[in-house]
């Protein structure tokens, strides 16, 4: 029981918090990754859709795939590895699957996933926060305020 108790503090130890919720399925993402070369250590962005997310805990890894040049280069990255500098969610997608593999087939404009829309027909920020979106009438108040001030 002890060694199962010690096997988990140490996964929680290792698991970084903001990527759990930094973006998911069909999301455009530029990936941070920290290249090595020699003494000299440089950040390489790589940017694509997520495609794929899977496994768990200190084990999830998720797959970005891009178009260069016509030809589809795909790259799985480990979620919580130190060799990830950050994760940057640019544009969230509109999907119905839990893995995007059918995009493999398709090339050119294809490719694209439609934008996820919210309930005021307003894309969907990356990371949006849980705050309910204020209505359009109340958008419209502060500003008829505003100019009564002014008056």
């Amino acid at each position: 029981m002890a060694v199962k108790d010690l096997l988990k503090h140490v996964q929680d130890l290792g698991i970084k918090k903001d990527r759990l919720d930094a973006f998911k399925i069909g999301d455009t993402v530029d990936v941070h990754v920290k290249i090595v070369e020699g003494e000299k250590e440089r950040i390489q962005i790589f940017s694509g859709i997520v495609i794929s997310r899977k496994g768990g805990g200190l084990n999830e890894s998720f797959t970005v795939r891009r178009l260069v040049g016509n030809e589809g280069v795909e790259r799985v990255f480990p979620l919580h590895s130190p060799v990830i500098d950050k994760i940057e969610s640019k544009k969230s997608g509109k999907t119905r699957r839990a893995k995007l593999y059918y995009l493999r087939d398709r090339i050119g404009k294809a490719t694209r996933l439609a934008e996820q829309l919210d309930e005021n027909g307003d894309a969907v920020k990356p990371r949006a926060s849980a705050v309910a979106p204020r209505k359009k009438e109340e958008k419209a108040e502060p500003k008829a305020e505003a100019k009564a001030e002014k008056k």
